[in-house]
């Protein structure tokens, strides 16, 4: 397995559109874990393909207090179940350190394939219902912060730029 870097806000490779996977095989497996690894490296719980700079309809997600609990979705299709809307505050491994409220559809219906190609179906409702949205728009090219105003929108690529700069720093090695 590998961490795999993450792109970054504002990073133009963030608003690519997603292909779908034609055949789950063991190049896809092996992006599924290294996805996988590089998720709880960064502390987060859902990733898309888009933001390792692959651009295929890949999502893996782990919504559990141990991380014991895998998801993948490939080829995700979601639709919302109802018209109600809830705010849920979202933020994203791609905009680090950057947190704000979006509304979403509180009831989805998920159609996907698992990691090892069988189709599943579910109707899902709360946090699992508002991540997968949230990375179904990674693989549509729009980032949360799309939601935000346009000063919101500023604000947090300033803040990604800060953050990836003390990154940076700390990862230089020192100078005797």
């Amino acid at each position: 397995m590998a961490l795999l870097p993450i792109l970054s806000y504002p990073d133009p490779r963030l608003r690519t559109i997603a292909q779908p996977v034609k055949e789950v095989d063991d190049e896809i497996r092996t992006l599924i874990d290294d996805m996988f690894e590089t998720m709880y490296d960064a502390q987060g719980i859902g990733l898309a393909a888009t933001q390792v700079d692959r651009h295929i309809q890949l999502i893996v997600m782990d919504l559990s207090e141990d991380k014991n609990e895998p998801l993948v979705f490939i080829n995700p299709k979601v639709t919302p179940l109802i018209d109600d809307k809830k705010p849920y505050e979202e933020g994203c491994l791609s905009v680090p350190d950057v947190y704000d409220t979006v509304e979403r559809p509180t009831k989805v219906r998920i159609e996907a394939l698992d990691a090892d190609g069988n189709a599943f179906d579910k109707e899902v409702e709360g946090l699992l219902a508002v991540c997968i949205q949230h990375e179904m728009d990674h693989l549509n090219g729009v980032i949360f912060v799309d939601y935000l105003s346009r000063l919101k929108q500023t604000r947090a690529r300033d803040k990604v730029r800060k953050v990836i700069k003390a990154r940076e720093k700390q990862a230089q090695p020192v100078k005797r």
